[in-house]
């Protein structure tokens, strides 16, 4: 199973992530962060929070934010609770995608960043998040973009040498999967940035009958 080898693969990245990973996730959090509009009265899920880089940058400006972060390694999400231990209303548990541990409709906000391309099932994954936004919230999805002929050329790379890699979508992928799980676009664009990376953002909100 992917998450197995997701949480052996990262617990051992842990000590290391921010570091080696902190030029990309400069770029593709602060587009991300300056791409939502979070109010300070807002419910936050980060699923995949990784080492909670993206709570640690809400909360630079809104240190009041409830945020939830939700993560399938242990050692990352030390890390991130170290990171935002003077906030008592921010909390990390360690959970899959798939079977997320909250009440429905709960909040404002679900966000998943730089994940997507990980996961063994994106309907499963997407229909919890929209069991677990509020019917006017929203749901945030940035990840790898395969439009980018950079990017199919390390989808195709990691697809042979990185088993926690499942797959990098091009924006019409993920919008047929948004449609079939009655998730309505409100806004979605694509962007890129160094020579290499090409990334997908969009914004969604639920259908509910």
């Amino acid at each position: 199973m992917n998450e197995n080898t997701i949480h052996s693969q990262y617990n051992k990245l842990a000590k290391n992530y921010d570091k080696r990973w902190q030029n990309y996730h400069h770029n593709s959090l602060s587009f991300l962060k300056n791409w939502v509009n979070i109010s300070s009265t807002s419910t936050i899920l980060d699923v995949a929070c990784g080492t909670g880089i993206f709570a640690e940058m809400l909360l630079q400006d809104n240190p009041h934010l409830e945020i939830i972060g939700v993560d399938i390694s242990s050692e990352m999400l030390t890390i991130a609770k170290q990171k935002c231990q003077g906030y008592d209303q921010v909390k990390f548990y360690q959970s899959s995608v798939t079977a997320l541990p909250f009440e429905s409709h709960k909040f404002d906000y679900v966000i998943c960043a730089n994940a997507f391309h990980y996961f063994d099932n994106p309907i499963i994954a997407l229909m919890e998040m929209k069991r677990l936004v509020k019917p006017n919230g929203q749901i945030i999805i940035l990840d790898w973009c395969r439009d980018y002929l950079t990017m199919k050329i390390c989808d195709l790379i990691l697809k042979l040498f990185d088993p926690s890699h499942k797959n990098c979508y091009s924006q019409a992928e993920l919008s047929q999967f948004l449609a079939s799980t009655e998730l309505t676009i409100i806004d979605n664009t694509k962007f890129s940035f160094s020579w290499v990376w090409g990334l997908m953002v969009f914004t969604v909100t639920p259908k509910f009958s």
